[in-house]
């Protein structure tokens, strides 16, 4: 059976690009760990890169990419199971599964199993937690001690108080089991990490780049399209800044601005989990920059070979 082989790294490391020419050289279909790329609609702000996807002429199969309409809520136990059932499709065609994406919950809850995903909402909870600031709220996690304590991603308000709601259901509930149950698929995990100073590069021409295809007409028919401005700012960074934009509450140059530096902040937590990872057992094979792409899918078809059975 051929391994499943991960990409992964910060916003703008090049990931999706890499992954399609791998995939296209092993056979492989790519499996999206993108939290915002699962919806319709929302191509430009998500950097969906579809165009990647034709490889010389052909097309590479991707998966949950485009599964939902925007303004649907989508959570990482969603996502398990849609992996899963997407994973055991490709694997029955006998393909080679790429997993590609920047989102490091996602990454970790499939390749760890998570299980304290099945918790579920509790809307009455996060009314009251809305209420107060984030520091507040982080103390009142830490208060809160329990086995998801070290699992848990508190980089920003939206996860600390699903956080919260996680502690405090633990709390209510010590019946709950502690161990994982969802499969945990060996993996070959490899990273992208250009230099601090590359990277910020790319983010900024790449913003600006979407600015120019088409990124705030796409927000202005989101909101045509009946969203509500509250449920685009729901999804962070581009859409955020670009909405205040939209509805008059933010001008254009500060707009970019904030977001520019949101962008970078964003890329920074993204290591900082991708770190964790590893100290908490996931190795990543960290490709050097100072080689070619080339190189990289000269190492990685090496790794599958020497893993492949005889």
């Amino acid at each position: 059976m051929p391994p499943l082989i991960v990409i992964l790294g910060p916003t703008a490391s090049g990931k999706t690009q890499l992954a399609t020419r791998l995939a296209h050289r092993l056979g492989g279909e790519i499996l999206s760990a993108d939290s915002r790329q699962v919806y319709r609609g929302m191509d430009i702000g998500t950097g969906k890169d579809l165009d990647e996807y034709q490889v010389q002429g052909t097309l590479i199969p991707h998966h949950l990419i485009d599964i939902l309409d925007a303004g649907e809520k989508y959570h990482v136990h969603r996502f398990q199971q849609d992996f899963g059932a997407a994973l055991a499709a490709i694997r029955a065609r006998g393909s080679t599964p790429i997993v590609c994406g920047g989102t490091g919950l996602y990454l970790d809850a499939v390749l760890r199993g998570h299980t304290y995903t099945g918790i579920p909402v509790d809307d009455a909870l996060r009314q009251e937690l809305e209420k107060y600031p984030t520091e507040v709220l982080q103390a009142r996690f830490e208060a809160l001690p329990s086995a998801y304590s070290a699992l848990a991603d508190t980089s920003t308000r939206k996860r600390l108080l699903r956080a919260l709601e996680i502690g405090t259901y633990l709390r209510q509930h010590p019946e709950y089991p502690a161990q994982a149950k969802v499969p945990r698929p060996d993996a070959l995990i490899y990273g992208l990490d250009p230099p601090v100073a590359l990277r910020r590069q790319r983010i900024s021409r790449r913003l600006h780049q979407r600015l120019q295809n088409g990124l705030i007409e796409e927000v202005q028919q989101l909101l045509q399209r009946g969203l509500a401005p509250e449920q685009l700012r729901y999804y962070g960074l581009e859409y955020k800044w670009v909405t205040d934009y939209c509805t008059g509450d933010l001008p254009y140059a500060p707009m970019i601005q904030r977001l520019e530096t949101e962008i970078h902040r964003f890329a920074k937590r993204q290591m900082t989990f991708f770190r964790k990872m590893e100290r908490d057992g996931l190795p990543i094979r960290w490709l050097d920059h100072a080689q070619t792409p080339e190189a990289w899918l000269d190492q990685i078809q090496e790794d599958v070979r020497y893993l492949a059975p005889s």
